[in-house]
């Protein structure tokens, strides 16, 4: 089968069993996870012969033109002793030529008759042998007191920034708008469990008293319903700031066209790896957000190891995933892992079986559920849960604002160039998270 043709039927049974899951509107099981990796596998396995196949046509066309280029349709060695001339009285440089090896072949190839007008002129290279005297100095590029004076850099244009980690939280949470200082939200603290079946009545005689507490003494036989209850607390969370500012010059910023565009981008997305890190990580004083970690009620795992032959860390996000479901009461929707902790898992995975790096619809999957991976969680821990239920509010979102009224930066022709964004976040149900212990005691 071609290679495109097969690239493209195992990737549209790959995408048809996602859509037969999505369709129904359910997760995908562990047969039809596997069946899907399999089609991607193969469907990788033809694009890298495909690529292999293109690297190689183009490789060989490379050395064809090059060796067209430099007059290298023989095989003969440029560098042996018969491809150089040495010079003799009484004979020019283009008699010299005619007499050559190189001229002899280019006739000969030709019938020994001048080319035609459209056939392709070109003779292997002829080497002199010392032509050229001595010289006590030697002109170069390499230096700016010879021939590198007159060479003039070829300025690309490119700039390669230092890279910063990926950001995936805002994608996993609820980001809603508000136009408010503070929001406030209501958490459910506890429910009716009280509920149970109830014989019917067979006495209509009312309650009495203890003589001693006053505490009401009901009938046999009454009939009497079990009573529930049910409690909420209101929740407050305060929008903050996160901002930051650069100094700069209004030459620099005018005669470096591209330089505020730059300024803007790294002030926005270290705004973005704050914000990221506030919503995980924050402690909720003075101006920071309450993170989901320091968040009151979310629930824990510890490491566990009481499986054998099972690496303890399949167990333990097992163990976290299965919290969200009977404790939370959610369905939870990702883990959230460091790098290295991935790594640790997939490594894990592998070992039991080279196959097993389970996929659906292209993203890396453990134990049914998304892997997101992040650097603002820290090495050693892992979060998983249902993570809709968290929501960040935005009051102002980010953006760029340029002053010279800071200081004296008026009179000295200086502006600074301020990124703030405002913004709120809580947890609505805490008890739909689980924080997972990664490292053993």
């Amino acid at each position: 089968m071609d290679l495109k043709e097969k690239m493209r039927a195992e990737l549209k049974a790959a995408r048809d069993i996602a859509s037969k899951a999505e369709a129904e509107n359910r997760d995908l099981t562990p047969d039809e996870i596997e069946q899907a990796s399999t089609h991607l596998k193969a469907y990788e396995s033809a694009k890298a012969d495909m690529q292999k196949v293109k690297e190689s046509d183009d490789v060989k066309s490379a050395l064809k033109d090059i060796g067209l280029d430099l007059g290298l349709e023989s095989n003969d060695d440029p560098n042996s002793a018969s491809s150089f001339v040495t010079p003799s009285r009484g004979k020019s440089l283009g008699q010299l030529f005619i007499e050559s090896a190189q001229y002899v072949g280019f006739m000969k190839a030709h019938g020994n008759r001048a080319p035609g007008d459209r056939a392709r002129v070109q003779s292997e290279p002829m080497g002199l042998k010392g032509i050229f005297p001595k010289r006590k100095s030697l002109v170069t590029g390499a230096s700016d007191t010879s021939g590198g004076a007159f060479v003039n850099p070829d300025v690309t244009g490119i700039y390669e920034a230092l890279g910063r980690p990926t950001l995936t939280i805002r994608d996993l949470i609820s980001v809603r708008q508000t136009d408010s200082d503070t929001v406030e939200f209501v958490q459910q603290t506890s429910q009716p469990t009280a509920a149970a079946p109830t014989p019917e009545a067979t006495t209509a005689d009312a309650p009495t008293h203890d003589t001693t507490t006053g505490e009401p003494i009901l009938a046999a036989g009454g009939g009497y319903k079990p009573e529930g209850s049910i409690a909420f607390k209101k929740v407050t969370a305060p929008v903050r700031t996160i901002a930051e500012w650069i100094p700069a010059t209004k030459r620099g910023i005018a005669d470096a066209s591209q330089l505020r565009g730059l300024i803007d981008d790294e002030l926005l997305a270290d705004l973005a790896q704050t914000e990221e890190d506030q919503v995980l990580n924050g402690d909720g004083t003075g101006e920071n957000l309450t993170g989901i970690r320091n968040t009151t009620g979310i629930q824990s795992q510890a490491y566990s190891n009481t499986v054998t032959d099972l690496d303890p860390l399949l167990e333990t996000t097992l163990k976290a995933r299965t919290k969200v479901r009977t404790v939370g009461r959610a369905m939870p929707t990702a883990y959230l892992l460091n790098p290295v902790d991935w790594e640790k898992i997939q490594l894990a995975r592998l070992a039991k079986n080279p196959q097993n790096e389970a996929l659906a619809a292209g993203v890396p999957t453990l134990h049914g559920l998304p892997v997101v991976e992040s650097e603002n969680i820290a090495p050693g821990v892992g979060l998983t849960g249902d993570f809709r239920k968290a929501v960040l509010w935005d009051r102002e979102q980010a953006s760029i604002s340029v002053t010279d009224s800071h200081s004296d930066f008026f009179i000295r022709n200086l502006v600074a160039i301020l990124a703030e964004e405002r913004a709120a976040f809580g947890v609505r149900r805490p008890a739909a998270f689980v924080e997972i212990d990664l490292t053993a005691a």
